[in-house]
């Protein structure tokens, strides 16, 4: 049976930004004097998620899979089918892979957080490399088949599919493409936003959480690489 110390591993930073968001939440809801009960639970719970990623705490993956459920849920509706997509193929099933894999990479036998990775210059190099002709590839792909806005879809799958991949790793470059994908990601909310598509507004929040969480993990796990090689 597992076991866990010390749960909490979150600093005021960190808590700041999971009360921000609540508060984000609460006010969108008084101003618009209707609650989005399920763009709220998106939104929150896939701050919680990030933020405990960002310290390398293996109980982000319980409110991970409550957030690409909820996400794939709202993307669907939305009509971004590659997103709903991604999240429900991927990301749900990638939550488990992750958890198992990283209860043997723990620091101690029953810590709550894992020993953080980096690449060699090397692995780097094909890593950029893998990135950019990844996304040539999907981009065009999607122009033939018609879509508006094949490469900003094309950059935001295929990184998020190669973060999750190197964050199960537990590699501290996956923060760098993390920043990317939010980015994207916020100027694709605001897009349907514009559009009127419902949740569109709490999506939004939550991407630009998601950006200050990812700046912050990327700084928080240069040091925790750093202490391990």
């Amino acid at each position: 049976m597992l076991k866990f110390r010390h749960i909490n591993t979150l600093t005021i930073f960190d808590w700041i930004l999971i009360i921000g968001v609540i508060a984000a939440n609460l006010i969108y809801s008084i101003l618009e004097e209707s609650a989005d009960i399920v763009g709220s639970a998106a939104g929150i719970s896939g701050v919680i998620c990030v933020v405990m990623v960002a310290r390398g705490n293996i109980m982000n993956y319980l409110f991970g899979v409550i957030n690409v459920s909820l996400y794939a849920y709202i993307s669907f509706k939305a009509g971004l089918y590659g997103d709903a997509a991604l999240n429900a193929l991927y990301y749900f099933p990638m939550q488990f892979i992750g958890w198992f894999s990283w209860v043997k990479k723990r620091e101690e036998a029953e810590s709550v957080t894992v020993v953080a990775r980096r690449m060699s210059r090397s692995q780097r190099v094909w890593l950029s490399l893998a990135c950019v002709i990844l996304t040539a590839v999907v981009a065009w792909i999607l122009h033939i088949s018609g879509d508006p806005q094949p490469v900003k879809d094309s950059a935001t799958t295929v990184l998020s599919v190669i973060a999750m991949f190197l964050m199960v790793r537990r590699f501290m470059e996956q923060w760098t493409l993390w920043v990317a994908v939010n980015i994207i990601s916020i100027v694709m909310w605001s897009i349907a936003l514009i559009n009127g598509q419902s949740h569109s507004a709490l999506m939004v929040i939550m991407w630009v959480f998601y950006l200050a969480n990812s700046v912050n993990g990327w700084i928080t796990w240069v040091k925790l690489s750093k202490s391990r090689e």
